[in-house]
């Protein structure tokens, strides 16, 4: 995530603002220019940028009217939701606040999805624009056993399916959600790192599925025609093989090619995402030949981007325990990880 300021009074302003708290403008995300900007009223109910001139925005109806969004829309689109927005298939129940609350955190990292999906200018399509290769979204709750007749309601799936992103409402719920990481026995569950793995799911069948140098992935990730419901039934069964992580990020991409991919898709945007955010910051860490600047992961080469890594997560896990927090980042990459990671980001490319 870049570093945002405000361009009335100079504030730092996080991706998600609204309203800069020091000098009060209205905050919008411009996601043509991938910035943030302070805005006033143009009048019709349009925004202009503070001072006047320039392109005239909207808000997203779910910036004007539901307040879980932020971003802008030019002014000549016809558009009802801005690019994140207009992925939604399915969302709560709004009427209810506490569905309400649990979608608000669905969007927020939802929409760093998005950043991070057109910083690398992958193509954010709307399943409504486009049946056969768009992507949706569905936020869907749990069904509540009271009005099930006694019944055991079978629980909604996180996962992907066709280009639709299913997640269950309950992963925006923090105490939900660590109960589910600890039964799980995983060291790490982020709502973020859900929309990360699903997304590269969805990505694989745009990216790779159909592509002719296909055999080039499965000799990096395994061959995905392997029967993927006993690979999965196999792995909850008896775990990942032993010495996995030499090979693997986690367990679970252990389990099928399409999961080592998926796994190796959300490290990938993980590392990027915060090394962009303490670049912009301006972080500066200690290496052989002295102290040097973070660099710019998107402009600079790969080999640099895992050095960076590699040091950045040692000073982001002294932090964390410095605190009494578990690691942020708990997982070692390997040589045949780092790989693998270097082949994503050469295939994006």
């Amino acid at each position: 995530m870049n570093f945002f300021t405000c361009d009335h009074c100079g504030a730092r302003l996080f991706f998600e603002n609204t309203t800069c708290l020091s000098c009060g403008c209205t905050i919008g995300f411009l996601p043509q220019e991938g910035r943030i900007a302070s805005l006033e009223p143009a009048g019709n109910g349009l925004w202009q940028r503070t001072g006047g001139g320039g392109l005239l925005w909207r808000k997203c109806r779910n910036y004007e009217v539901e307040g879980v969004c932020n971003w802008m829309i030019p002014a000549h689109e016809a558009a009802e939701y801005c690019p994140a927005c207009a992925l939604n298939r399915t969302i709560p129940d709004i009427s209810d606040p506490a569905k309400k609350a649990l979608w608000a955190k669905m969007e927020a990292a939802k929409h760093r999805l998005c950043y991070a999906l057109l910083r690398h200018r992958l193509p954010l399509i709307p399943k409504s624009v486009d049946e056969a290769r768009g992507l949706a979204f569905d936020f869907l709750a749990d069904p509540d056993p009271r009005f099930d007749e006694g019944r055991s309601p079978d629980r909604i799936l996180t996962g992907h399916q066709n280009g639709v992103i299913t997640i269950n409402l309950a992963e925006a719920d923090d105490a939900v959600r660590e109960k589910m990481r600890l039964d799980m026995r995983e060291v790490y569950r982020t709502l973020l790192g859900h929309f990360r793995h699903e997304s590269g799911h969805y990505f694989w069948d745009r990216l790779v599925r159909d592509h002719p140098a296909i055999d080039e992935v499965r000799a990096v990730f395994g061959d995905e025609r392997l029967d993927y419901g006993e690979a999965v039934r196999r792995h909850y069964a008896e775990g990942p093989p032993q010495g996995w992580g030499e090979r693997f990020v986690t367990p679970y991409a252990a389990a099928h090619p399409w999961e080592d991919w998926a796994e190796t898709w959300a490290h990938y945007f993980h590392i990027l995402d915060t090394l962009e955010s303490a670049a912009a910051q301006g972080v500066h860490l200690m290496g052989e030949k002295g102290v040097y600047p973070l660099r710019d992961p998107y402009v600079h080469p790969f080999g640099d981007v895992l050095d960076d890594w590699h040091a950045l997560r040692i000073v982001l896990n002294s932090l964390n325990r410095s605190m009494g927090l578990p690691d942020p980042y708990p997982f070692v990459i390997s040589p045949a990880i780092a790989a693998k990671l270097r082949f994503l980001h050469d295939w994006i490319g």
